[in-house]
């Protein structure tokens, strides 16, 4: 389930607790936690309900003006249900105290090298985390299919691949497109260093 920065800004300052969405069936659960740009966002009650029983109130909750901007705003199909959805903002993401963590020994940084390389070892295309972790790191702030295409991937299998990596704590989406968080910079330092690099005392001691 999909927000807007317009919307997140919204639900974190608590103007909208309610989404509306159509679905074949729905995407989420009560209780379910999403991670998002500002921080975890908690599904709450997640209802069936007639575009009838939507009220011009319910659209301002949902951040819309009117009733009618809402339902015009959804996507349009028959054959899917109009779902009526609870949404707050529970937390931080936890992923934003791992990106900021460098305090990362040699050998905790061959840790999560490895992991790197066992998602390589999984896809029939052969590594790619650091190339791509490369490539944000030369070009960060740029739009996600320019990027993808430089390594000639369709969007959004690219955008895949960042999340994945984002999961580690070595990236953050930016307004368009990416940047290496500071433990993704050092991890990609520590990548292309190569043999007999000496580690450097992450506070400079």
């Amino acid at each position: 389930m999909l927000f807007t920065h317009d919307t997140l800004a919204a639900i974190a300052s608590g103007e909208v607790d309610l989404a509306f969405r159509r679905w074949l069936r729905p995407a989420v659960r009560t209780g379910t936690a999403l991670r998002t740009a500002i921080g975890v966002v908690t599904i709450g009650e997640v209802t069936a309900v007639p575009e009838s029983a939507v009220s011009d109130r319910d659209a301002r909750r949902a951040g819309y003006g009117t009733r009618a901007e809402l339902l015009a705003g959804l996507r349009p199909g028959g054959d899917r249900t109009l779902y009526r959805v609870g949404v707050r903002l529970t937390g931080e993401d936890p992923r934003a105290a791992l990106r900021e963590d460098t305090r990362l020994s040699g050998a905790e940084l061959d840790g999560i090298a490895a992991a790197l390389g066992r998602m390589d070892a999984r896809g029939a295309r052969g590594p790619w985390t650091t190339a791509t972790l490369g490539l944000i790191g030369a070009h960060p702030a740029v739009r996600a299919a320019d990027l993808a295409a430089r390594l000639d991937r369709d969007t959004p299998r690219f955008k895949a691949d960042v999340r994945k990596l984002k999961e580690h704590g070595l990236t953050e989406s930016l307004g368009t497109g990416y940047r290496l968080s500071p433990r993704g910079r050092l991890l990609l330092d520590h990548l292309t260093a190569g043999p007999g690099h000496e580690d450097q005392d992450p506070e400079g001691a």
